[in-house]
C-alpha cells in the first residue's frame, strides 16, 4: 500500500499522571505535533508542552464510562496523517501496556502509515515505586506479570486460580490493571492458589497529588477496598515484594489503613 510521506504519527506514553515523569522524547514529540489526540487519563499539565497552534482533540477512554469508539479514533488518526499533519496519539501510561497501542499501530500500517512509539512509565511501576517497593526482587520475586482484570465480551478472561498457582510456584509479582469492577472474582480465583496472607498493595491515581494507597493481604482485599472506598483507576499488586513498602516495614499489619501520598 502507498505510504503517506507528508504526515506522520507518533504514539506517545504520557506516563502515570505526574507530568514530571514524561520522557524528553515525549516532550519533543508533543511540542512538534500539529494534532494531538488525548486519552481521558492524561494529565492536562502534559499539554503545556504542546504548540500554541496545535489542534487538541480529547478522545476519552475510561473503563466503566462512555468512551470514544476505537474505530473513530483510528479514522481520525489516518485522516489527519493523510492531510499532512503530525499526529500525536497521547496515552496515559505506556501505549503498549493496555493502551491499545498495538491495535492502533496495526490500523495505521494497514493504511500505509509508519508509526513511531515513545514509551511512557506505566502506572503499575509508578505506583509501587511511590510506596518505596520494587516489582522484582532476587529473593521474593523472580518476575512480574502485568494483567488486565477486564475481560472482553464473550471471553472468560484470565484463569486466576491457575495463574495464582503459577505465581506461587515461580515467585511472581502480579500487577492487575482495571481489576476493581471484577475484584470479587479475581480475589476468589487468586485465593485458590495463593495463601490468604499474601501481601497486596492497591494504588489509586498513581503518581498524582490525589494518589491514595492501601496495604492489605489477599484474604482481606475485598474488605479493604470496600472500607477504604478505593475506586478506579487503581492498580492492584499481589506478591511478597509489597512487604518492601515503607508503610509495611513500619508496622506488622494484617490490614493497614489507607494512606495518602
Amino acid at each position: 500500500m502507498k505510504k503517506h510521506t507528508n504526515g506522520r504519527c507518533t504514539l506517545v506514553g504520557a506516563g502515570p499522571g505526574d507530568p514530571e515523569l514524561l520522557t524528553l522524547k515525549a516532550v519533543k514529540a508533543i511540542a512538534s505535533a500539529t494534532v494531538i489526540l488525548v486519552d481521558d487519563l492524561v494529565n492536562d499539565a502534559v499539554l503545556e508542552h504542546a504548540a500554541s497552534n496545535a489542534r487538541i482533540v480529547h478522545v476519552g477512554k475510561r473503563g466503566g464510562c462512555k468512551s470514544t469508539p476505537q474505530a473513530f479514533i483510528d479514522k481520525l488518526m489516518i485522516t489527519a496523517v493523510q492531510e499532512g499533519e503530525h499526529v500525536v496519539r497521547l496515552k496515559g501510561g505506556d501505549p503498549f501496556i493496555f493502551g491499545r497501542g498495538g491495535e492502533e499501530v496495526e490500523h495505521l500500517r494497514q493504511a500505509g502509515i509508519d508509526v513511531t512509539v515513545v514509551n511512557g512509565i506505566t502506572s503499575g511501576l509508578a505506583g509501587m515505586s511511590s510506596l518505596g517497593a520494587p516489582l522484582t526482587h532476587r529473593e521474593h520475586a523472580h518476575g512480574v506479570v502485568l494483567l488486565t482484570g477486564h475481560a472482553q465480551p464473550g471471553d472468560s478472561g484470565t484463569d486466576w486460580a491457575q495463574l495464582a498457582a503459577t505465581a506461587h510456584q515461580a515467585k511472581l509479582t502480579l500487577v492487575i490493571y482495571m481489576g476493581v469492577s471484577s475484584l470479587e472474582r479475581i480475589s476468589q480465583g487468586l485465593l485458590s492458589g495463593l495463601p490468604a496472607h499474601t501481601p497486596v498493595a492497591v494504588v489509586q491515581n498513581a503518581s498524582l497529588p490525589t494518589q491514595r494507597q492501601a496495604l492489605t493481604t489477599l484474604g482481606d482485599l475485598l474488605n479493604t477496598m470496600q472500607r477504604e472506598g478505593m475506586k478506579s483507576p487503581s492498580i492492584i499488586v499481589v506478591g511478597d515484594v509489597v512487604q518492601g513498602a515503607r508503610a509495611w516495614r513500619q508496622a506488622t499489619p494484617v490490614t493497614l489503613p489507607l494512606r495518602s501520598a
